[in-house]
């Protein structure tokens, strides 16, 4: 027997609002694991080890919550799907600028998993056909989430593709991916990619955001 989809978020305020939207007697967990990728790696991968020595393992895994979007490609208070999760910031500093994981060298079988995991295509497809507003993209997963117009500029320009940033995604995206269960990311967006300006945050519009979708989650 399976227990269903799990959702991760980061924090509970995330996991309330999710719940709040959720359909009655649809078997979805949802638990909040702590912020950035370590935590939701290693809270993720949890989980799924409790569920499975239970006899009742989850079909699938959704990392979920609030995020950054690039402007002009992801308004205030709108949901974007990710295509694939990006480990944005694992690499190197160099005179000529960042090098990503994959330009120093080392033989991908020794990451443990490749720096983007795509979602799941069926997954995608089915959230993509319940949320036919959201925006489709990369969402990227830095440690340090970006605080500079510069960086914000410099992300947007190695990362065309990019939608969003969040500081969970691909941390939930490996524990998936190494139990073998199909992986998406839903984010709504509360606040611009680029300087910190919290006046300019629209956390009530995300957070009411993710309730309307979490009706399609299931």
């Amino acid at each position: 027997m399976s227990s269903g989809l799990l959702v991760v978020t980061a924090v509970p305020a995330e996991a309330e609002a999710i719940r709040a939207g959720l359909v009655p007697d649809v078997p979805v967990t949802v638990a909040p694991v702590g912020v950035g990728p370590a935590s939701a790696a290693a809270g993720t991968a949890r989980l799924i080890a409790l569920a499975e020595a239970a006899g009742r393992p989850y079909r699938a895994v959704v990392s979920a919550g609030v995020g950054g979007g690039f402007p002009e490609r992801a308004s205030l208070g709108t949901i974007v799907l990710a295509t694939r999760s990006v480990a944005a910031d694992l690499g190197a500093e160099s005179p000529e600028g960042f090098l990503p994981i994959e330009e120093l060298g080392m033989p991908l079988a020794q990451l443990g998993a490749p720096p983007a995991i795509p979602a799941d295509p069926s997954l995608l497809a089915q959230l993509r056909t319940a949320l036919p507003r959201a925006t489709a993209g990369a969402v990227l997963t830095l440690s340090t989430v970006t605080g500079t117009a510069e960086t914000a500029k410099t992300l947007a320009t190695r990362f065309p593709d990019a939608v969003a940033e969040a500081m969970e995604g691909y941390g939930v995206a490996v524990a998936a991916a190494q139990a073998e269960l199909p992986f998406a990311e839903v984010r709504a967006v509360s606040n611009p990619v680029g300087p910190r300006d919290r006046g300019a945050w629209r956390l009530r519009e995300a957070f009411d955001a993710l309730t309307a979708a979490a009706a399609n989650l299931g």
